[in-house]
């Protein structure tokens, strides 16, 4: 487990996970590129959550749902009127900040204690408010004098200049607009999605009436989504494009208990993060939202979270929607979204719980964990499980310059490639080459040698303990396990 995201970043653009975006123009804020590890990992990374989460099972299907739609589909999500963060800026700099943000590191800086001490405008905010504020260090469901109250009572200063000249608070949409053809206006305008849920209500009639699908199942997607947000600069922790694991499960409350069923979610969630990804169960919690915090549709909403460097933040989110996204598109679109069941001869509107993670930040959770500095044998490495790390196994020949050496090396190669990740390196020394697949995850390296030429072995090493083994080349696959 890492201290220092710093060093996580470090590595990811030394060794080719994430580059910043547009960087030989000077980068573009919040976005990033994915080189050749990353995209690997990240491929891996959505795979696996398709296999474990759809191939698996049989109450799950798929789409791929357009990442431009109608804005229509946001109005009747409430996306253009409610999706939004407050945001401030300092009148010196134009620094611009989510107020949220601000407000939580100035309280993660100072003590209980010292926070208590401020003078506060009791009109806007109550003492029962200020008391929960400093004590849980969040500000969820504030409204925005209240935001701005919080600021004067602590006379909190700007992060770049540090002066304090603040407007007030704002609230600023996170949806990207586009227009589509020549003419703007309402007719051509759509949006980039904000999430991708939407996609899969929108199309829950397409499904229901092309798939052999009944209550309950589930609607399953990946693919981007877009939020126009200001960061707190965490890496990819939270960027304006990102990648989404998104599931929709609907059932009939009337047969099915919700609260069975969100437990259900929430164990999935877990076995997926500990077996399937490897990571360590003491760096993982759930906190429950609070009603400030939970949207006004949801009957509950928990977070599973992990301990990255900067603390314990939401990796995957669980809510119970209960019906309300299919009666908003009923109503906005006039077209009928409910299931008729043949049981009761009545019509229902499904409900709704919803497992949603953002794989982006499942990567950098998966670097963070995995990040190991061995002191004793002077060299960092990613502990990545097998079936995760961009390069699996790694061929070399013991020196470059002995062409029977090489084109053996070579056959080892080939016979692994179509069965694993597999790598071909010769630059260097063979020291240097062990070093550098510590460093991006490689589990296991093969070094072709003399002995090979004698015995048809390889020296096999592995990454956590750098201990070697002789294998034989035929037994190469089955030993490693991949």
């Amino acid at each position: 487990m890492i201290s220092n995201i710093d060093d996580v970043v470090s590595l990811m653009k030394r060794r080719g996970f994430v580059y910043p975006g547009s960087e030989i123009y000077g980068g573009v804020a919040n976005t990033y590129d994915y080189g050749p590890m990353g995209v690997e990992l990240l491929r891996s990374i959505r795979n696996l959550w398709w296999d474990f989460f759809v191939t698996r099972r049989e109450d799950l299907v798929g789409i791929e749902a357009s990442m431009i739609s109608s804005h229509r589909v946001w109005d009747a999500s409430g996306h253009t009127s409610g999706f939004s963060d407050a945001m401030i800026d300092c009148k010196n700099c134009q620094l611009r900040k989510r107020v949220d943000h601000l407000i939580e590191e100035y309280l993660d800086q100072h003590e209980v204690k010292e926070l208590a001490k401020a003078s506060y405008d009791s009109s806007i905010i109550s003492e029962e408010i200020f008391q929960k504020v400093i004590t849980t260090k969040k500000v969820e469901g504030l409204s925005l004098p209240q935001f701005d109250a919080l600021i004067r009572a602590w006379s909190i200063s700007c992060p770049s200049c540090h002066k304090f000249d603040w407007t007030p608070s704002r609230k600023f949409n996170l949806l990207f607009p586009v227009h589509l053809g020549i003419i703007e206006g309402e007719q051509s305008l759509a949006y980039l999605r904000g999430e991708t849920a939407q996609g899969m209500f929108i199309n829950f009639k397409n499904v229901m009436d092309t798939s052999r699908v009944k209550l309950p199942f589930g609607i399953a997607q990946t693919g981007k989504s877009f939020r126009n947000e200001i960061t707190l600069g965490n890496s990819i922790f939270r960027t304006i494009e990102f990648d989404q694991g998104e599931i929709e499960y609907f059932f009939d409350p009337d047969k099915t208990d919700w609260k069975v069923l969100f437990e259900h979610w929430c164990s999935q969630m877990w076995t997926f993060v500990t077996k399937e990804l490897g990571i360590k169960d003491e760096n993982l919690r759930w906190r429950v939202h609070s009603d400030e915090e939970r949207s006004f549709y949801s009957k509950e909403t928990q977070d599973l979270e992990y301990n990255f460097p900067f603390g314990f933040k939401e990796l995957w989110g669980l809510a119970y929607r209960t019906d309300y996204d299919l009666k908003q598109h009923m109503l906005h679109s006039g077209v009928d979204l409910s299931v008729f069941d043949v049981e009761t001869g009545k019509r229902i509107i499904p409900h709704v719980i919803e497992p949603a993670v953002g794989l982006n930040r499942i990567l950098l959770m998966i670097l963070c964990d995995a990040y190991t500095v061995d002191t004793e044998k002077k060299r960092t490495v990613l502990k990545l499980h097998p079936k995760l790390a961009p390069v699996q196994v790694a061929v070399f020949p013991l020196v470059s310059n002995k062409p029977e050496l090489v084109d053996k090396a070579r056959e080892v190669h080939a016979m692994l490639k179509p069965l694993a990740r597999t790598a071909w390196d010769a630059r260097g020394n063979i020291g240097k080459r062990y070093l550098y697949q510590d460093e991006i995850g490689t589990p296991y390296a093969i070094t072709v040698d003399y002995q090979t030429l004698e015995d048809e072995t390889v020296t096999v090493r592995h990454r956590d303990t750098a201990s070697q083994e002789r294998v034989s080349i035929e037994k190469l696959h089955a030993y490693m396990q991949l």
